[in-house]
């Protein structure tokens, strides 16, 4: 299909959702919904036609006034605005073919982002907690809310594996990109020799789950409550509080040991599983979709290496797209992972935009 057809299809559905809304007998039911929320997400992409449409127009209209024109002054005037117009004219199509791009329906939702310390011992324990405070301190700066769901220290405070609850508008479509193996090469504080080592911290990114997306039965959960471990410190409190939670069916397993209350660490438990439920059945439907994921940005593996963070040349290297910055210390703070993010999510705009071309 055409683009000239494609946008023709949106605009007659977009009048089709309009009329019907107009009509409809019951605006609370969920049908009424469901249409008023594909009515929104249509919304940009009207607005790119009418805006595409309006200066395929002007051009039609300077054109002929550049061939009929006896004023050299205004042939001129014309000729400047229709060169500004056509150079404007790929932009314009090019962001209307993004908005028409398939939706990924997880975009919109909040993320549940797990680290864990991989190869390396302590000090890839160590570098987990330095990924961890990144991803806090992004949220932070993007005006997103951050709760931790579980927090585990090793003995010098490093993280053995920690994860949180990160809420806000389009969390999970910005950090979705970033699961996998993060690599660092550095030298540990328990180093006496100067020498660099190389170690890895895990990460996972997950979209939130709601109680309505994933049916969890009592009877599928095996419960257990222990006293909590670790090397103390602010996320950890020596209590009998600590909630274990085992979905049977599945063998998934989630704790959560950060809250002094029973109740509290089995709710933050249980967000964490649903999240795991949710995008391991994501992952299952995906699988049948194998050939459209080749044209994405990385698989969301964790086992594949993603990004390495080397402190000797201060630099971070996304492996994916072969992006290099020397901004090791901005990036760990936070301040410059956007530029990484949006690299990432051009990368795959352009991917998935050649893939369909290629139909």
């Amino acid at each position: 299909m055409s683009l000239e057809e494609k946008l023709g299809a949106v605009r007659d559905r977009h009048e089709e959702l309009s009329k019907s809304l107009a009509e409809h007998p019951d605006p609370g039911s969920p049908d009424y919904t469901r249409m008023m929320k594909e009515f929104a997400e249509m919304e940009p992409v009207v607005a790119g036609i009418k805006e595409l449409t309006l200066v395929r127009q002007e051009m039609a209209g300077l054109a002929e006034l550049i061939g009929e024109g006896d004023d050299a002054e205004m042939r001129g005037m014309a000729e400047e605005e229709f060169h500004q117009l056509k150079e404007h004219l790929p932009e314009l199509e090019h962001r209307i073919k993004v908005l028409l791009l398939p939706k990924d329906e997880a975009d919109a939702r909040n993320a549940v982002l797990e680290v864990r310390g991989g190869t390396g011992g302590e000090e890839a324990a160590l570098f987990a907690g330095d990924l961890f405070t990144m991803y806090r301190r992004f949220a932070e700066l993007a005006g997103w809310r951050t709760e931790i769901l579980d927090y585990e220290e090793t003995a010098l405070c490093g993280c053995k594996t920690g994860s949180m609850l990160i809420s806000g508008k389009g969390v999970f479509a910005q950090l979705k990109f970033e699961s996998g193996v993060h690599r660092v090469q550095r030298v540990p504080v328990t180093e006496t020799s100067g020498r660099i080592h190389t170690s890895a911290a895990t990460v996972a990114v997950l979209p939130e789950a709601e109680e309505v997306d994933i049916a969890v039965e009592d009877k599928d959960l095996r419960i257990d409550t222990y006293r909590a471990q670790g090397a103390g410190g602010q996320h950890v409190n020596k209590t009998d509080s600590a909630v274990r939670i085992t979905h049977l069916p599945t063998n998934i397993v989630v704790q959560c040991q950060d809250e002094k209350s029973q109740h509290k660490n089995r709710a933050k438990a249980m967000k964490m599983l649903r999240a795991k439920l949710y995008d391991e059945e994501r992952r299952q439907r995906d699988a049948a979709m194998a050939s459209a994921r080749k044209s994405q940005v990385g698989s969301g593996d964790r086992s594949e290496r993603i990004r390495t963070y080397n402190f000797p040349q201060g630099r971070v290297t996304d492996h994916r797209i072969n992006l290099t910055l020397y901004k090791l210390e901005r990036v760990l703070a936070g301040e410059a992972l956007g530029e990484l993010i949006e690299a990432l999510q051009a990368e795959d705009e352009a991917a998935r935009l050649a893939a369909i071309a290629e139909e």
